[in-house]
């Protein structure tokens, strides 16, 4: 059985994790970044972002002072037994992180309706929920959301829209985010279901490996026409110009009915995500 206790920790050592190392995907896309850029200041701000990422992971020190807040992922076998309330194992391991997380975290959890800021709320951590069948484990992916990426996420309800104007739409609020949520960024996009389920479509799309092929021939025609449009705005690394605004894009889509919400987030060219899953028999299994 998946004891609450190493629920807990795990879902603490996942946020900690994120915040002083980033993917090695993303670390190699940074790379091919570097290789490719053709604007002088462009390529320096690349090889900073680069000699940033092995500071932090070498020294054990966040990559950005905004360490955001703590969103989860998380699929849940069938087949997986565990104790103790699942919500509150979430809760209870980032009041935990809070105390022993070095160098500490400042209070980015803020009441809308007040304000206010400190390390508890309402709904915190958030969570998302799923479940895969047959599986004996809990799966479990921490990528906490900063203000610069979260600011510029978009979402629109079209009604039979045209892949002409689900691609507008995606360049317009690009455009509009400009450099504000620190690119390169990795970009998702949320197509069709409903209001909610785009959103959640969107944000897992920046999960997925970068490198990976989309399933679905349309939509892998689409990333790579808009990847290219997209990093032919000449925004840059962090505004500085160049051929690298974002890393990649990927989107996803449900079916639904004629109305079409398009929803797309953002993720800084941190691109922080961690992922682990926690067996039965108490192995886990850290994934990235």
């Amino acid at each position: 059985m998946i004891t609450y206790d190493a629920i807990k920790r795990l879902s603490g050592d996942l946020y900690d994790w994120s915040l002083k190392k980033i993917p090695e995907d993303t670390k190699e896309r940074l790379a091919e970044a570097h290789r490719n850029e053709t604007g002088e200041n462009a390529k320096k701000v690349l090889q900073f972002m680069i000699h940033s990422a092995k500071k932090a992971e070498e020294e054990g020190q966040f990559l950005c002072s905004d360490a955001g807040i703590p969103v989860y992922a998380v699929k849940i076998g069938s087949q997986a037994r565990f104790e103790g309330d699942l919500k509150r194992a979430f809760a209870e391991g980032f009041d935990d992180l809070v105390e022993r997380i070095d160098p500490p975290l400042l209070k980015f959890v803020q009441n809308p309706l007040t304000n206010e800021r400190s390390f508890k709320g309402k709904d915190m951590p958030i969570i998302s929920w799923g479940v895969v069948d047959g599986a004996d484990y809990l799966d479990i992916i921490c990528s906490p959301k900063a203000l610069g990426s979260g600011r510029w996420a978009s979402l629109e309800i079209f009604v039979y829209p045209s892949l002409e104007d689900i691609e507008k739409y995606i360049l317009e609020t690009v455009i509009k985010a400009g450099s504000q949520h620190c690119p390169p960024v990795m970009i998702g996009v949320g197509i069709g279901g409903s209001f909610d389920h785009a959103a959640k479509l969107a944000k897992m799309a920046t999960l997925r490996q970068m490198g990976t092929q989309n399933p679905e021939p349309i939509l892998a025609n689409m990333e790579k026409r808009l990847f290219k449009a997209i990093n032919k705005t000449g925004f840059g690394p962090m505004g500085q110009g160049g051929d690298t605004t974002a890393l990649g894009i990927h989107i996803d889509y449900s079916a639904g009915h004629g109305f079409t919400p398009v929803a797309i987030c953002f993720n800084c060219w941190i691109n922080r995500r961690t992922r682990a899953r926690i067996y039965n028999n108490g192995t886990i299994e850290r994934i990235e």
